[in-house]
């Protein structure tokens, strides 16, 4: 990590009111939350991922579907906000407005105490109607029995409440995203490859805005040639070094 990279990044941040952060999957690769395909291991890598994570596959053998993201959820559950997501909290405060849009479903900003959070992908603790009925549970202790289980309302199966492979994402949610990308002062982009669309596009809507555009990442992306600031370092060493010193 470069002082001057930090530096740089801090001045900016300094200067802005309006804050929006991107976060990826390497804003919890510290909290050992594995990406959906590195979590294709052992008894799950014989499995073709859509098979695991859209409608068709799940109306086609929902037991097993259910298992993988019992799993899954189990994993996140047993995650904790690494230094990065404590650092956002942190810095969270010395905006006019801050929101941290993120790609990730495990929930862990919102546990770390972040106030706004946007899910782009929703959210793998919750469960919802696979009918769209309408029935929502946030807390999985309040689950019917059942794997998977039936929906107290209306009888069909429950699903995670995550975007599959062949959905669209919450209009209201990317909406909201877009807008707050269209008018912040800077963007933060955390551990994202800038690879999957729409959130892929949120830092060109920034940029052409008039923001400043920072990157966190230790590795290289697609989303490098728009950065004005790019911070080679992971999130949980670079925010902390953000936040102390903005």
């Amino acid at each position: 990590m470069s002082t001057n990279d930090i530096t740089a990044a801090r001045h900016e941040l300094a200067a802005a009111r309006r804050c929006v952060v991107l976060t990826g999957a390497g804003m919890s690769a510290e909290s050992g939350v594995p990406t959906f395909r590195d979590a294709l291991t052992g008894l799950w890598s014989a499995f073709d991922p859509e098979r695991l994570a859209s409608r068709e596959g799940f109306a086609a053998d929902p037991h097993l579907v259910w298992r993988w993201y019992a799993e899954r959820r189990q994993g996140a559950s047993n995650a904790r906000p690494n230094a990065g997501h404590l650092a956002l909290v942190g810095l969270e405060a010395r905006f006019e407005q801050f929101a941290i849009v993120t790609q990730n479903v495990d929930g862990l900003h919102t546990r770390a105490g972040s106030r706004d959070v946007l899910e782009l992908h929703g959210n793998i603790v919750r469960t919802k109607c696979f009918a769209e009925c309408g029935v929502r549970i946030d807390d999985p202790r309040d689950l019917p029995p059942g794997e998977p289980p039936a929906c107290p309302r209306c009888g069909h199966w429950l699903r995670p409440d995550v975007v599959w492979f062949g959905e669209m994402l919450d209009a209201e949610v990317l909406e909201r995203a877009e807008r707050l990308a269209a008018s912040c002062d800077a963007m933060l982009v955390v551990g994202t490859s800038g690879l999957v669309y729409p959130a892929a596009g949120l830092p060109s809507l920034a940029r052409a805005a008039g923001a400043r555009v920072i990157i966190v990442n230790p590795n290289p992306t697609e989303l490098d040639d728009l950065a004005d600031i790019v911070v080679r370092d992971t999130a949980a060493r670079a925010l902390p070094a953000l936040f102390a010193a903005t």
